[in-house]
């Protein structure tokens, strides 16, 4: 009895064991490493923000650099970072590089504040005479005069070089010379001179070889004075850039006011923006004019003049828009420029 009472109690605490669950170690939760972000904003010296400026993040012992541009309020923002060290550099064309150093916390908004970019002081480095000056003005007018929409139609009165200098009056007038005597501009000439005899327009012209003479004298004329009077007499005279300088980066909203604001805003040749005395005055102008060879019964009083030049400043918004979203992608061979903060 005792051997078979010691058997059932060895056989019963061997089956406990067996039936009883082994304990398992509590698993380590497998964590992602907490990642921060670096954001700031990008001024020029007088406070304006700037946008477009290439922005640098850089890590030790990390060969991978990011960039980004600023946008239209100066600010950038670098996402899901590692914590770590890190440098910032701030660069553009005409502006002395800044950088910034920090440590970035894990989940840490790293706020990088306001960095200023002070102009570069060109006379520091090397000398740049008028002489070389207007050299280089020469050479990029040249790449301008070599473009064309759809590698026909002249496009030379756009910038597609945000940082291109000046035009001396010289250049000016070459300018509207050049697109004067351009053959497209003579053969969209006569088609509109043709469509206008079609429709019988400015019947006192009449009709046959000599009505189609006038009209195309007249329409030649018309774009000859305008590019004359508003694209190098009075920018001579008031130290003013004829040309549409092309944006290119941004939001589309900034670029959309940007585009319509160059209707009436224009760059002086001293780098600031001001009100379009050219193209105001020579829009007027060329308008006056035409009273003096357009038939008696279609010539303009100054109401009409006013009102002709309103609806001149308006198609010039529009013909921006087009410009700054459209006609960049359909002229061939423009040079990958370095985008920079337009005035």
């Amino acid at each position: 009895m005792l051997a078979l009472g010691a058997w059932l109690l060895t056989a019963t605490f061997a089956g406990a064991q067996q039936s009883s669950p082994q304990a398992e170690p509590n698993p380590t939760p497998n964590l992602a490493p907490a990642t921060g972000s670096i954001h700031g904003v990008v001024e020029s010296a007088d406070e304006t923000a700037y946008e477009g400026a290439r922005v640098e993040l850089s890590r030790p012992g990390n060969a991978t650099v990011a960039t980004q541009q600023t946008d239209s309020g100066g600010a950038f923002n670098f996402a899901n970072l590692p914590a770590g060290s890190f440098k910032i550099t701030v660069s553009a064309a005409g502006f002395v590089t800044q950088e910034t150093r920090g440590d970035l916390l894990a989940g840490q908004a790293y706020d990088a504040h306001t960095i200023v970019l002070p102009m570069a002081a060109a006379t520091n480095s090397v000398h740049v005479s008028a002489e070389s000056l207007e050299e280089i003005a020469e050479t990029q007018l040249n790449l301008e005069e070599q473009q064309r929409v759809l590698g026909v139609l002249p496009n030379y009165y756009v910038s597609y070089d945000p940082t291109a200098l000046p035009l001396t009056t010289r250049q000016k007038f070459e300018l509207a010379w050049r697109t004067s005597i351009d053959p497209v501009t003579w053969a969209m000439t006569g088609a509109v001179a043709g469509i206008e005899q079609a429709n019988h327009t400015f019947k006192g012209y009449g009709q046959g070889a000599e009505g189609y003479g006038k009209r195309f004298g007249a329409n030649y004329a018309d774009g000859f004075d305008s590019d004359l009077i508003g694209g190098a007499i009075l920018p001579s005279l008031f130290k003013q850039d004829p040309r549409y300088f092309y944006k290119g980066t941004g939001s589309v909203r900034s670029r959309v006011l940007y585009a319509i604001a160059a209707a009436v805003i224009c760059r002086g040749d001293n780098g600031h923006r001001q009100f379009n005395y050219s193209g105001f005055l020579g829009g007027l102008a060329a308008s006056g004019i035409s009273n003096l060879y357009y038939p008696a019964g279609d010539r303009s009083g100054i109401e009409v003049t006013l009102e002709n030049s309103a609806i001149g400043t308006a198609e010039g918004a529009v013909q921006n828009l087009i410009q700054e979203f459209v006609i960049r992608r359909l002229t061939p061979h423009v040079p990958a420029y370095s985008a920079a903060q337009t005035p």
